[in-house]
């Protein structure tokens, strides 16, 4: 448990880091738009000037270095209205009207939105007559204002593939270590169950008549199950259409002989057989997980009901405990490799039967409901075929 929250103590860092760098980028961006759009409306002063200049010219006017100023513009949209607002010149815009007239309508309704914006400069050619200069940002600082953004987008969809690359490769880890752990415990597995079984055959003909020996067999052949489980965990196993009520009470039978008479087990099961393509083995281990976890979280004492039944589109199969409860924000934790609240517990067995549903049976396996000192509800949904 405290591995987890070390892991999320580094996510929550990175995802600090990120948002401190994106507002930073931002932050800056803006800074930078902002100079340069003050500079832009002092070329548009000199701009202006060089207008009332060339509206007042006499003969000791330099009109070429007016009209070089003039000219110069070659990036910045820029309208000159006079003071009825008709339109005087007009250059540097990008207009989509056809017509003369529709021109006109067009450019008007631009220098409008400019005026809105603020970006109007007003020069007097007298004591009553004037004339306005709009303008609007220079193609150059509307792709520099858009920029930052477009480059936060394009490193965010970056490292949404990293991360998703990272998981899919730590995943494909995680399974090739499952695989072979699986096939190597039921490896060494098999060698000392065959000697069982060989001894357990060689003591029921050498004594018939003794009472334990069909016990130590079932025990036996209960060790064979548990290497044939591995071993279907490292492989992919092939679902077959069985009866889960003869499955659950297999489990049912199976827990109730191996825990005290304090723990209450009930198999609320359909009258009709209930069918379900499942791998049997792996199935009962789940089911007997929850079992298991049911018993510790109730400290040996209480009710654990299991209840089996169909939907529309789907069988469901939910095991109910009277035990400890589960707190709301570690309803997805408690399936996570390593999460566990118990003192010797490895944290696997639920990682274990999330894999088991939904990898080999393609269901789903989480925690319906649970309240602190009420008990928890686990549901496990599968498809219909």
């Amino acid at each position: 448990m405290q591995w987890t929250d070390r892991i999320r103590q580094v996510k929550i860092l990175l995802a600090c880091a990120a948002v401190f760098i994106c507002a930073a980028s931002l932050l800056w961006s803006h800074f930078l738009v902002s100079d340069l759009s003050k500079e832009e409306r002092t070329r548009m002063e000199i701009w202006a000037e060089a207008m009332r200049s060339l509206q007042n010219a006499d003969e000791d006017t330099d009109v070429a270095l007016v009209l070089t100023v003039i000219n110069g513009n070659h990036t910045i949209p820029v309208i000159v209205q006079d003071d009825n607002g008709h339109i005087q010149s007009f250059r540097n815009l990008r207009l989509k009207a056809q017509t003369a007239a529709d021109t006109t309508a067009e450019v008007e309704r631009r220098a409008a939105a400019m005026k809105q914006a603020g970006r109007v400069i007003r020069f007097y050619m007298d004591d009553q007559a004037f004339m306005d200069v709009c303008y609007d940002e220079s193609i150059m600082l509307k792709r520099l204002a858009s920029y930052p953004y477009i480059q936060l987008g394009i490193v965010f969809v970056f490292v949404v593939v990293a991360i998703f690359a990272l998981l899919s490769s730590k995943r494909a880890e995680q399974n090739k270590v499952w695989v072979g752990l699986s096939k190597e415990t039921a490896h060494q597995l098999g060698t000392p169950i065959s000697s069982l079984m060989a001894w357990t055959q060689v003591l029921q003909e050498t004594y018939p008549d003794d009472e334990l020996l069909p016990e130590m067999d079932k025990d036996v052949k209960r060790l064979q199950m548990i290497a044939e489980r591995f071993s279907k965990i490292g492989s992919m196993p092939e679902p077959q259409l069985e009866n889960l009520n003869e499955v659950i009470c297999h489990v049912v039978d199976y827990i109730g002989r191996r825990t005290s008479n304090r723990v209450h087990i009930t198999a609320q099961l359909p009258q009709q057989p209930l069918y379900a393509e499942i791998c049997a083995p792996l199935f009962e281990w789940v089911v007997e997980n929850l079992c298991k976890n049911a018993v510790d979280a109730m400290d040996g004492q209480g009710d654990i009901t299991i209840t089996a039944f169909e939907e529309s589109a789907r069988t469901v199969i939910e095991v109910s405990d009277t035990g400890k409860g589960i707190a709301k924000g570690h309803f997805s934790s408690v399936f996570k490799p390593g999460f566990t609240t118990k003192q010797r517990g490895w944290g696997l067995g639920l990682s274990l039967a999330k894999r088991i549903i939904e990898e080999y049976h393609h269901g789903r396996i989480f925690v319906k409901t649970s309240e602190l000192g009420k008990g928890t509800t686990f549901r496990i949904e599968l498809k219909k075929k």
